[in-house]
């Protein structure tokens, strides 16, 4: 009885101690995946949110042009050489292009 009770008191400790890698490895897969992730979207709502007339961007297609004009939705962008005007979402744009980011230093 003394042997019973002494085997189910021990086997208790290590159930817990084999949660203990599980536990681990979600927090390793937060910091290393989630955590950049959310921090990623953020910034890219962000640049969205931050959209102005004549600023040069480049879409998720790799179109780089400048915007004419933004609805709620939708941007109106100027594409060289023939100034063609395209219509596309706004989560389209992917980012900032390298002229634009350089003319907002200067301001």
């Amino acid at each position: 009885m003394f042997l019973n009770l002494f085997l189910q008191t021990a086997t208790q400790p290590n159930s817990l101690l084999g949660f203990l890698p599980i536990l681990l490895i979600f927090g390793i897969f937060y910091f290393l995946l989630f955590l950049p992730m959310q921090r990623q979207r953020k910034q890219t709502q962000k640049m969205l949110a931050g959209l102005q007339n004549g600023d040069t961007v480049v879409t998720s297609g790799g179109i780089v042009g400048t915007i004419v004009s933004i609805d709620s939705d939708n941007v109106v962008l100027r594409v060289k050489p023939d100034n063609i005007k395209l219509q596309i979402a706004r989560s389209a744009v992917s980012s900032m292009a390298a002229g634009a980011a350089s003319s907002e230093v200067k301001k």
